[in-house]
C-alpha cells in the first residue's frame, strides 16, 4: 500500500510505502530541523515517487552538502530530504500526508543532529 503527500499549495506530490503507521518517526535538533521541528520518517530513496511538481522542489543545502532538503518553491513547505547519515534513505515529513494526527508524535525521539555521527572521529 501506498500514502501521497504533498506540500500546502497541492504542487509537489509523492508518494511512499505505508503499512498503516510511522514507525521510527522522529524530529533532529540540528540547526535547520529545530527551525522547521517536523517529524520525519523514513523511506528508501528508490521508495518515494514524485508524481507531480518536481521542477518547483527547491534544493537548500549548507555545511558539509551532503544531505539535500527539498522545499515547494511555491508555498516554502519541506518534503522530504536526503540524509546525511544515511545516504540511501530521504526523511519525509509526515504532516505532508491527509489524515495523520500529528499530535500523535508529540513525543516524537529527537535525534542528535548537533552532534551528528557522521561529524563523529
Amino acid at each position: 500500500m501506498t500514502i501521497t503527500g504533498s506540500c500546502h499549495c497541492g504542487g509537489v506530490t509523492f508518494t511512499i510505502p505505508f503499512d498503516g503507521d510511522f514507525v521510527n518517526a522522529k524530529r533532529c535538533d540540528c540547526s535547520l530541523c529545530r527551525r522547521r521541528w517536523a517529524v520525519m520518517a523514513s523511506v528508501k530513496l528508490a521508495d518515494l515517487k514524485i508524481i507531480r511538481g518536481e521542477e518547483l522542489l527547491t534544493l537548500y543545502q549548507w555545511n558539509t552538502g551532503e544531505a539535500k532538503h527539498y522545499f515547494c518553491k511555491t508555498c516554502g513547505i519541506y518534503t522530504f530530504h536526503k540524509r546525511r547519515a544515511d545516504p540511501t534513505t530521504y526523511g519525509v515529513n509526515i504532516a505532508c500526508f491527509d489524515n495523520v494526527d500529528i499530535h500523535a508524535f508529540k513525543d516524537a525521539k529527537i535525534t542528535d543532529g548537533v552532534n551528528h555521527p557522521c561529524d563523529r572521529k
